[in-house]
């Protein structure tokens, strides 16, 4: 985990609390936060791990529906 870790699960937070229905993939997620693979990698695993994200079986990462969305920051 990086010392920015933090910060960067609230940003990516943000983005899928701001814009509801945002399906990202790996790549696209790296774009948009300007993060490199193994970084982004870790942050969308986290979110996942935390019941924040899902990721389906295209391999996008989407928001859970469960409404379990407690910040993991």
């Amino acid at each position: 985990m990086t010392a920015h870790t933090p910060e960067l699960l609230t940003r990516a937070q943000g983005e899928y609390l701001e814009m509801p229905g945002l399906s990202l993939t790996l790549a696209q997620a790296q774009r948009l936060w300007a993060l490199d693979s193994h970084t982004c990698r870790q942050v969308l695993s986290l979110m996942v791990d935390a019941g924040f994200l899902k990721q389906r079986s295209d391999g996008t990462y989407i928001r859970r529906a469960s409404g379990r969305h407690a910040r993991t920051a």
